[in-house]
């Protein structure tokens, strides 16, 4: 597909890690291309950028870096290089890692990515369950006697009956049976995605969760039991990742930095707070994009087209030229909104429990999935465990994110910002996690189309996806450009196979959209 000699633009919409690799791919593949990467923001990253408060950083839902794909290992690698040399935590605890022989030093040099613990788990009725839930005696007692009975005869009920899994209720009851689902999933997913979980479609736990279920668990804890040296062959949660010394941002602006660098050399380039307002289409290929900086409008014409924009957003810039009921799909199509109240706190009135060091001794938790019913808090990040670079006094503070899901428009994202971050300490006092006076400073961030998501006019998206792939030079890529909840890695391997196909690869369309299908649990690993 890729003409050489063909002096237009190969434009490129979004410098998120999506709309970022496949510009860096093409322009490692093919250097002559004149590549225009247009970013609405001042921002690289999307949704996987860090924000730097007074010191301190707030990494926007939580990134963690690890994928089964070698090829995004090694383009993570090759921008920032593993630590050679104990990062200023590992030296106070003396934690013992495997260091990559002759990495940097992350004492001496910002350009790396750190080792980290990966723990996360549940917080619901003021006590800590495993994240996912374990079948172990710390559950039993905090589930008490009752419901962890309840929950056995249930979950043997479900195994017999089956439902058709039309919406992810009956999903999750099937895997987990339905006490379960009523105690770990039914509250918290209704307030992740504002519908309950009857609304939603299957597919998105056919997604998430995968092949992840009560028996999968049950058998691995009964193999281990049975004999201690027993490795699996099946699937286990990552135990450990890797993540930029400042935050997930840090990669994608060197990145960034590194396409821009690229990209100059064949008169392209990247450029920021430029929104794509139009595109012209004849015969069944984009001509022009409108952009829309500073003020003032301007066309460029087109070869090829790269979106990582929310399909909504895409599907209007069209304008007159899209069939009425593709229009009214993707006009239609359900988004989660976000806010992150970032608190810097003397301490945390939570207590560890465990037998994993960290300094201070605060839990050792990278986030918290806060399943409260009292409050409106979805989750909560404590920063210092991602990486004590992240907190400009991480032996004497604490740095956390609250995290919110919600629509643009709803009462909480329409709350004034002083209002709200008051309305998130009051929610994290009232469940005993911190005391109002500890808190020493606080920021608010705001995220629009966050999460794509899975009801309403999502049920139809076949119709515009198809419409979508009748566009010859338009390659739809990352989490909002598929109206798919991908992680980093799927949206950057959705980025390189658009990439492969414009150059004349196998596959065509179907391959790009067919990243993250494959049926193993998104943070699981092959032993």
């Amino acid at each position: 597909m890729y003409h050489e000699g063909n002096s237009k633009n190969v434009i490129i919409v979004g410098a998120g890690p999506a709309g970022l690799t496949a510009a860096y791919r093409l322009l490692k593949a093919r250097p002559e291309t004149r590549v225009l990467l247009f970013e609405e923001t001042a921002l690289t990253g999307g949704i996987s950028t860090t924000i730097e408060h007074n010191g301190n950083r707030i990494d926007i839902g939580g990134h963690r870096f690890f994928s089964k794909s070698p090829l995004v290992n090694a383009l993570w690698r090759e921008l920032l290089p593993t630590q050679g040399a104990p990062s200023k935590d590992d030296a106070i605890l003396g934690t013992e890692k495997s260091f990559l022989q002759g990495g940097p030093d992350p004492e001496k040099t910002d350009i790396v990515m750190l080792i980290r613990e990966r723990v996360s788990r549940i917080f619901y009725r003021r006590r800590f369950f495993d994240y996912p839930i374990s079948i172990s005696t710390a559950t039993f007692i905090n589930m008490g006697l009752l419901n962890t009975v309840v929950a056995g005869f249930s979950y043997l009920y479900s195994s017999v009956f089956k439902r058709d899994e039309k919406s992810l209720e009956d999903f999750y009851i099937n895997r987990f049976g339905k006490k379960l689902y009523k105690l770990f999933f039914e509250h918290y997913t209704e307030k992740v995605w504002g519908v309950h979980p009857s609304a939603l479609s299957a597919s998105w736990g056919a997604q998430r969760v995968k092949t992840l279920s009560l028996v999968t668990i049950a058998k691995e804890m009964l193999l281990k039991f049975l004999s201690p040296s027993y490795q699996s062959k099946q699937t286990s949660l990552i135990e450990r990742f890797h993540y930029p010394k400042l935050g997930p941002g840090q990669l994608w602006a060197v990145m960034a930095q590194k396409v821009a660098e690229m990209a100059e050399k064949s008169g392209g380039g990247i450029f920021y707070n430029a929104a794509v307002t139009g595109l012209s289409i004849s015969d069944g290929r984009v001509t022009e994009v409108e952009v829309k900086s500073n003020g003032a409008s301007q066309k460029y014409p087109v070869e090829f087209l790269f979106s990582t924009m929310p399909v909504k957003d895409l599907v209007c810039a069209m304008g007159s030229n899209v069939p009425e009921k593709i229009g009214q799909v993707a006009a239609n199509l359900p988004y989660r909104d976000f806010i992150t109240v970032g608190l810097l706190v003397k301490k945390l009135r939570l207590k560890n429990k465990t037998n994993i060091k960290t300094v201070g001794n605060i839990v050792p938790d990278c986030w918290i999935y806060i399943q409260e019913r009292d409050v409106k808090i979805g989750r909560l990040q404590i920063f210092n465990n991602w990486s004590p670079y992240m907190v400009k006094d991480f032996q004497n503070t604490v740095w956390i994110g609250l995290e919110y899901f919600c629509n643009e428009g709803d009462d909480l994202w329409g709350m004034d910002r002083e209002k709200f971050i008051s309305f998130a300490i009051d929610e994290l006092v009232k469940i005993d996690i911190i005391e109002r006076g500890d808190v020493l400073d606080a920021n608010q961030v705001k995220v629009k189309k966050a999460y794509p998501a899975y009801f309403g006019a999502y049920d139809d998206f076949p119709v515009v996806r198809e419409y979508l792939d009748g566009v010859g030079n338009l390659f739809c890529i990352g989490r909002n450009g598929q109206h798919k909840y991908n992680n980093m890695d799927h949206s950057m391997l959705t980025a390189v196979k658009a990439v492969e196909v414009m150059l004349g690869g196998e596959g065509g369309k179907s391959a790009i959209w067919d990243v993250n299908t494959e049926e193993e649990y998104h943070e699981s690993q092959n032993k």
